[in-house]
């Protein structure tokens, strides 16, 4: 199945040029000369991954990923942009990029990426069930005890970010400190008895569901 990209840079001579290489390699390419333009793109597409430049006129890189994040859409995104360094990549990744490229680039390392974070995609957490009875809604998992009743379920950090990796998607295997798989178990086994997290022998732990 042909994967769509959204390119957002306003260099058209390098837009052009990587959505060329892009469609070559079988990608549906789309391309967007600013973070407006890319919005009302959105308002009417949804893609698999977006290639976003930092460094744009009118509405920043950066500030439309935030912007992205908070509207709880969860498309891959990977920064290509002039900005290098250790301290603009920890800028990017904070805001919600899920890579972080530098240019001059070579396609091929684009296109490995690309895939990459594709591959990676998380649940799409628009309210989506991500286990019966528990709930995601991008910033806190919820219990649904009744229909149409749902309480948050109380975790820490820590704990959300294991809950996460656990249900992102289901069947994954994660590692984690035993204290905190422990605490972590005890508060879904409180309030869901038919889900459980098990331990998978010289791997980690993975979330099941125990009754069908």
């Amino acid at each position: 199945m042909t994967k769509s990209i959204l390119i957002i840079d306003d260099d058209d001579m390098l837009c052009n040029t990587l959505a060329v290489g892009l469609r070559k390699l079988d990608f549906d390419a789309i391309t967007a000369s600013s973070a407006e333009q890319a919005t009302k793109i959105l308002e009417r597409i949804s893609v698999d991954a977006i290639v976003l430049d930092r460094m744009m006129e009118g509405q920043d890189g950066l500030s439309f990923l935030k912007k992205l994040r908070s509207d709880n859409n969860n498309t891959p995104v990977l920064i290509l942009t002039a900005m290098s360094g250790p301290e603009n990549a920890i800028d990017g990744l904070s805001g919600g990029a899920n890579d972080y490229m530098s240019k001059p680039f070579k396609l091929q390392e684009l296109l490995l990426r690309l895939n990459n974070i594709i591959k990676n995609r998380p649940v799409a957490p628009d309210d989506s069930t991500v286990l019966t009875g528990l709930i995601f809604n991008g910033e806190d998992f919820f219990v649904l005890n009744k229909p149409g009743k749902k309480q948050v379920l109380p975790l820490s950090k820590e704990e959300k970010k294991l809950l996460h990796g656990l249900t992102n998607p289901v069947g994954n295997t994660v590692s984690a400190t035993p204290m905190v798989i422990k605490r972590l178990r005890n508060k879904i086994n409180g309030v869901l008895s038919d889900i459980n997290i098990v331990t998978v022998r010289g791997t980690g732990y993975k979330i099941i569901k125990t009754k069908i």
